[in-house]
């Protein structure tokens, strides 16, 4: 058997009120002046002061770094960039969704290393790690918090670039889920999705492994059964304790396995769209899994069989036929969109599917999938997705 590689955060504490442990955590990795890295609606919605309180109570030192933007560009990486090397920090932290923490990694790596963010997109490596990063997730979807990936956009290119290593890797990750019961339904959904999708990515991966495959299982069982109420329920403890978990056993299941086709193919949406990345994952779900499926029937019979779509009994065809009518169901359930009903406008989308197939193929992931497709497959696949 060959042998796994394993890779995540030194420190998670998981459960509700986790983030008032943020100054005794920072202690903990000899963090003594952090630059806090968020966005503005943290801000200007008083949730900052979740973190905030705790340092000025362990007389940690901070300032804030709030203008990082959904889909994080090379800009705003370069900005804070420069605000990091301005002060004497010897540590960040990132309070918000998948764009802070992204923004935060890439902060870390480009302080480090120098020389443009493009630099680093995969293949490439990373040489030098940067300052520790104490992750806080506000939503329960992108796994960021413990993934050693990050995605930026770069706006000369308009390419949405992959940066993969140890050095995109938290130190420390706070897992409360306390911090999302104000999310609104649509983020709910769309990041619920977006976990699911890594989960059974990883599971389908042609890089899964006995470790992945655990955390996988137990991501698909956690979110399927609780994201509809979630979603119906904000306010519900329970659902959102496990869509909390769910979205980091999901993270930890594809940082040691990988993402595949889903994750290749909605990344050009999201550059040349401006579609949320969980949402342009949510589009592609239900056809890119008819597309792979019969190349690995017994493995995504098994995702099946995780999210309690069919019994332990079913076979394999059979149990594959369910997890399509259940991706379906959901995604209608949920009121996913199509990119012709998101509004993208018909005739740019037909326009840029050959760049978009291109930018899918190389960013890795659909090599990681169990149908490699072509770039004509790819074409074929977003024109399946479209309405």
């Amino acid at each position: 058997m060959s042998v796994a590689q394993v890779t995540q955060p030194r420190l998670l504490q998981v459960g509700g009120g986790a983030v008032a442990d943020v100054a005794s955590v920072l202690r903990r990795i000899s963090g003594t002046r952090a630059l806090l890295v968020t966005d503005r609606y943290m801000v200007d919605s008083g949730t900052i002061e979740r973190v905030t309180k705790p340092l000025d109570a362990g007389a940690i030192s901070y300032d804030i770094f709030a203008d990082t933007v959904p889909d994080p560009t090379t800009d705003v990486v370069d900005a804070g960039v420069a605000r990091l090397k301005s002060g004497d920090y010897d540590c960040l932290v990132a309070l918000g969704g998948g764009s802070p923490i992204d923004t935060a990694k890439a902060m870390a790596v480009l302080a480090a290393n120098g020389g443009q963010m493009r630099d680093y997109k995969v293949p490439n490596d990373i040489p030098k790690m940067g300052l520790p990063l104490v992750a806080i997730p506000t939503t329960a979807g992108t796994g960021a918090e413990v993934t050693r990936f990050t995605v930026i956009t770069d706006v000369e290119r308009d390419e949405k670039m992959l940066i993969a290593g140890l050095a995109c890797v938290p130190t420390a990750a706070l897992i409360d889920y306390e911090l999302t019961l104000t999310m609104p339904r649509r983020l709910t959904a769309d990041t619920g999705i977006d976990s699911l999708t890594h989960a059974i990515e990883a599971y389908v991966s042609r890089r899964a492994n006995p470790l992945s495959d655990m955390y996988a299982r137990q991501a698909m069982a956690l979110i399927t059964a609780n994201i509809r109420t979630a979603c119906a329920e904000p306010g519900n403890h329970d659902a959102r304790r496990a869509m909390m978990l769910g979205a980091t056993l999901g993270g930890l299941a594809f940082t040691n396995a990988s993402v595949a086709l889903v994750h290749g193919m909605s990344r050009p949406i999201g550059a040349f769209f401006h579609v949320p990345h969980g949402l342009s994952n949510a589009m592609l779900l239900p056809v890119v899994t008819a597309f792979s499926a019969g190349a690995a029937l017994s493995r995504y019979a098994d995702c099946a069989r995780a999210m309690g779509v069919v019994g332990a009994e079913v076979g394999d065809q059979a149990a594959v036929a369910g997890l399509l009518d259940e991706l379906r169901r959901l995604n209608e359930e949920l009121e996913v969109p199509t990119p012709r009903s998101y509004g993208i406008e018909e005739e740019r989308w037909v326009t840029l599917l050959p760049t978009m197939a291109q930018q899918a193929l190389a960013s890795g992931s659909p090599g990681n999938n169990p149908r490699v497709p072509t770039a004509e497959e790819i074409i074929g696949l977003y024109q399946q997705a479209w309405s």
